[in-house]
């Protein structure tokens, strides 16, 4: 069977899994877990992901990533390779540490977030690393359910926000919704093609992409003459977010801007100015 086309376009949202090589640890101790955690965090920032859940086994790693910028396979070559790099010189090794390309599912966001992230952070107790999630460390759920601090890497507003608009409700909700799911049917069960997790209509609008007859929508393009940021938001100045917003869209896609540019001259963080552009990817 051939290997299933790999779809990316703005604002699309994956489930990533890479699994070690013939089955092999890709984290001995706790240092290569933080280590792997710290390119986490610079692939993150560098490429404008948003991270929504995440859970580490010893032989493989699962992400949530929504991706504003359609840079999945860049961000993945970065994150495997200097990863390695570490993983080998520390182990004296050589090769490979992860077993070909990393799979991707592309899934529908309304409807999926809350069940994919689930699925993730409930791998480790399923396979007996944890008796429950909360006791689980090297996933992002202690961190959703408010128990540590949120590592700046990590943005899980969007997932507790989809259980309420109370805070200290959504975080009690999500903490039950995920405890229910021990034992539960998998989300992945329903997924077509191998690679696509959604509506009939989701599906179908993407299904001409794994044909090869139909181009995914393509990613920021660079113009060689760039208008400055400082021209750009000039006459949004006083008014409403939805202006604002609509700049910074144009700002990204049409002017080829990164997330930390835009964001360092309005005086936002960048995983701010992922989730304006994230949203706008989804209407």
């Amino acid at each position: 069977m051939s290997r299933p086309v790999r779809i990316e376009y703005p604002g699309a949202y994956y489930l990533v899994t890479s699994k070690g090589n013939r089955g092999q640890e890709t984290y001995v101790d706790e240092e290569d877990r933080k280590v792997f955690l710290n390119v986490v965090a610079m692939v993150v920032e560098r490429f404008g992901w948003v991270l929504h859940a995440y859970a580490m086994m010893s032989d493989h790693y699962h992400l949530v990533v929504s991706v504003p910028a359609a840079n999945l396979s860049r961000g993945m070559r970065q994150l495997n390779g200097v990863y390695t790099q570490h993983f080998n010189r520390k182990h004296g090794l050589e090769g490979s540490l992860f077993h070909g390309r990393f799979r991707s599912i592309l899934f529908e966001q309304d409807g999926y977030l809350q069940e994919i992230c689930r699925h993730v952070v409930m791998n480790p107790v399923r396979s007996g690393d944890g008796t429950s999630a909360e006791k689980c460390r090297w996933t992002s759920h202690r961190a959703a359910s408010g128990l540590i601090k949120m590592p700046a890497f990590l943005d899980c507003t969007e997932l507790v926000a989809s259980f309420g608009r109370r805070p200290v409700d959504a975080i009690r909700k999500y903490r039950a919704f995920v405890k229910a799911g021990l034992g539960g049917q998998s989300p992945l069960d329903d997924r077509e093609h191998q690679v696509l997790l959604g509506s009939d209509e989701f599906v179908a609008r993407l299904q001409p992409v794994l044909d090869g007859t139909k181009a995914a929508k393509i990613g920021p393009r660079r113009v060689g003459r760039k208008r400055t940021l400082k021209s750009m938001f000039k006459p949004a100045a006083g008014k409403d977010r939805a202006v604002r917003n609509e700049i910074i869209l144009r700002a990204h896609v049409e002017y080829g801007y990164t997330l930390s540019e835009i964001g360092e001259h309005l005086g936002l963080h960048y995983t701010t100015v992922s989730k304006v552009i994230n949203a706008a990817g989804r209407g």
